[in-house]
């Protein structure tokens, strides 16, 4: 299992990919702190034990879930009954998750909510279109450089799979106005699946993007 360790002014965020459909795991902890935020238990709860036993152990004051689909929700069941009950999702997705997962969801955000947990507060952006629920997640560090957690609705090289032209232009345009529009190039973009980007690698390519519908 391999862990990718990212640092910044005031947290740090380490990763794991897990499941044939290598999906990311991501824990956050504030620096100084013997607890950590869990952003989506999607598979293997033994891979996400030894990722907080790599980040010193501890506990785990949250876990949030980025979006409903199947392969990011795995071992949310397993998680909430070991590690913690604060589970939490966008407000249009909370159902949805807890039946595909088993699991209840304690707690709901919305749009521009700000969540603070784990000694960190945690900027909620709807992105809707990939489902109807999706949220990213943004931390800024004491630098102020901006970390996007962006689930499945922003890759490197284009925006989350749509099933429909009005799901396709929804997303395009939460992803415009939501976050190409309000953030800098140097922002960091960690998705769901596979390597990071940052906006300004991807913002040329929006035109493109809008172009060919996908």
């Amino acid at each position: 299992m391999d862990i990718v360790t990212r640092e910044f002014s005031g947290f740090t965020i380490r990763s794991i990919s897990v499941s044939e459909m290598q999906n990311n795991v991501y824990l956050v902890t504030a620096d100084g702190a013997e607890s950590h935020v869990l952003v989506d238990a999607a598979d293997d709860f033994p891979a996400i034990q030894s990722l907080i036993a790599e980040a010193g152990g501890g506990a785990v004051d949250a876990i949030l879930t980025t979006h409903r689909h199947w392969d990011h929700v795995r071992a949310l069941k397993e998680a909430a009954e070991v590690l913690t009950d604060r589970t939490i999702a966008g407000v249009d997705d909370a159902d949805a998750i807890a039946e595909e997962s088993g699991a209840a969801v304690a707690e709901t955000v919305a749009h521009e909510d700000v969540l603070v947990v784990g000694g960190l507060s945690f900027a909620c952006i709807a992105l809707r279109g990939h489902t109807p629920g999706s949220i990213a997640v943004v931390l800024t560090d004491d630098d102020g450089q901006d970390v996007l957690l962006s689930g499945d609705s922003l890759f490197p090289g284009g925006p989350g799979k749509t099933w429909s032209d009005e799901d396709f232009d929804s997303l395009m345009d939460d992803l415009e106005e939501r976050v190409f529009a309000r953030f800098g190039d140097d922002t960091l973009v960690l998705p769901g699946h596979g390597d990071g980007t940052t906006i300004g690698d991807e913002r040329p390519s929006l035109p493109e993007w809008r172009a060919r519908r996908w």
